[in-house]
């Protein structure tokens, strides 16, 4: 089926060949076409370009957006979606003066997610994260990645990433899966963090290359989780069953981690809250995507990744939202994308891209996803009647989505 949306009042994001990534000056630019039409052929983007240009074409349906915008749905490629129950306790804590680091050593934190998970069937916990999935597609996101990470036990991390798989096959959204059961030490391991790691190596990690159920694998790498040792010894098993790695760096510590990364070509390393010269020039030379995680910064009230330092070093940006009941309880990229314009000095050209093609890239789908090109996925959201694009991230909190279309289909 052929539909042509015409007047477009600005078509945004638009590329005649896919780039693999957006870096360094080069990121305030977002090519667009003002009164432009979009022609999608079931879920694929057939053509585009300006109304006056517009061929003579045998269309089934044509749907007039006048006054409004359409630019690529949002990539995000950070995200723990599937989880049971919440954390809203540790949130009133939080309040009262408890660390994200009080909490976790009283019990709470991934502990306590795990403790919930182990305790809730995959059905359940299939119905809980399918109603998150429901809530960022209708905010415009259309490729997501969800990691392990929950479970800590080789039953629930394998519960998860059953989940995983099942949300992939039943909605048109995209999904990456990541393995990432070096999360936290569990207590039965609370004193054998290497009997802890050779589990996850020898016990856990084959089923899931044996099951096809992850294609990244994650390790939280932090001062009282796991090393940079304890990361390297993961990823080195990992390589062996052809995981790419999506590491946790740098959110409360800078230990290396990053160095560490870049040394298994690590497709990104996420959070980077706290980032040293060494850790910019790390990042240099090199194909691993920096990933900022805004709303988490927001939610903690830690410091925030240092976007103008990254960016103005000539390098890319990522953004998303680590959407988990702990320290993101949100998927909303529309408010990463403003936090990140109000907080991280991003503008929003910037914002946009790290939201959308390096995004894509961040999940190994630059070829499919992230921009308006000929051949991708016909995934694309249409703006209510606003000024301009800045207005989405200048206007925080407010919703200025009228439509969403993901794999050709309105949602």
């Amino acid at each position: 089926m052929k539909v042509l949306f015409t007047n477009i009042k600005e078509l945004i994001q638009v590329e005649d060949f896919p780039k693999q990534m957006i870096i360094g000056k080069q990121m305030k630019v977002l090519p667009t076409i003002k009164n432009a039409y979009l022609l999608i052929e079931n879920n694929i983007i057939k053509d585009f370009g300006e109304m006056a240009k517009i061929p003579k074409l045998n269309i089934d349906k044509i749907i007039d957006v006048t006054g409004k915008m359409i630019l690529p749905t949002w990539c995000d490629s950070h995200t723990h979606i599937v989880y049971a129950g919440n954390r809203e306790q540790e949130f009133v804590d939080r309040i009262n003066g408890l660390t994200y680091e009080e909490i976790a050593k009283n019990g709470g934190g991934i502990l306590n997610s795990a403790r919930n998970l182990q305790n809730t069937s995959e059905n359940d916990l299939y119905e809980q994260s399918a109603i998150r999935i429901k809530e960022i597609m209708k905010m415009g996101t259309g490729a997501v990645e969800i990691k392990s990470g929950y479970g800590l036990t080789k039953e629930a991390e394998l519960k998860m990433l059953n989940v995983i798989k099942k949300l992939n096959e039943n909605f048109p959204i995209t999904i990456k899966a990541t393995f990432l059961a070096a999360h936290a030490l569990p207590k039965a391991f609370k004193n054998n963090k290497s009997g802890f790691i050779n589990m996850v190596i020898n016990e856990i990690l084959p089923e899931v290359a044996k099951e096809n159920l992850a294609e990244f694998i994650d390790v939280f790498c932090e001062t009282g989780y796991f090393s940079v040792a304890d990361t390297v010894k993961i990823l080195e098993a990992a390589s062996k069953y052809n995981l790419k790695p999506k590491i946790h760096v740098n959110q409360f510590t800078a230990i290396g981690g990053i160095q560490a990364g870049v040394k298994f070509n690590a497709l990104s390393v996420d959070h980077l809250e706290e980032m040293r010269d060494e850790d910019i020039e790390a990042l240099k030379n090199s194909k691993t995507m920096p990933v900022a995680l805004p709303s988490c910064s927001y939610f903690l009230s830690i410091p925030y990744t240092p976007a103008r330092k990254i960016i103005d070093a000539g390098l890319p940006l990522a953004l998303a939202t680590d959407y988990n009941p702990g320290s993101t309880p949100s998927g909303n990229m529309n408010f990463v994308i403003s936090t990140a314009c109000i907080k991280m000095k991003m503008i929003p050209e910037e914002a946009i891209n790290a939201a959308t093609i390096n995004g894509a890239y961040a999940m190994g789908i630059e070829k499919t996803h992230g921009s308006i090109c000929k051949g991708k996925k016909a995934n694309f959201i249409i703006t209510q009647s606003i000024p301009s694009y800045s207005f989405l991230p200048y206007s925080f909190g407010n919703n200025f989505i009228d439509k969403v279309f993901i794999e050709g289909k309105e949602i």
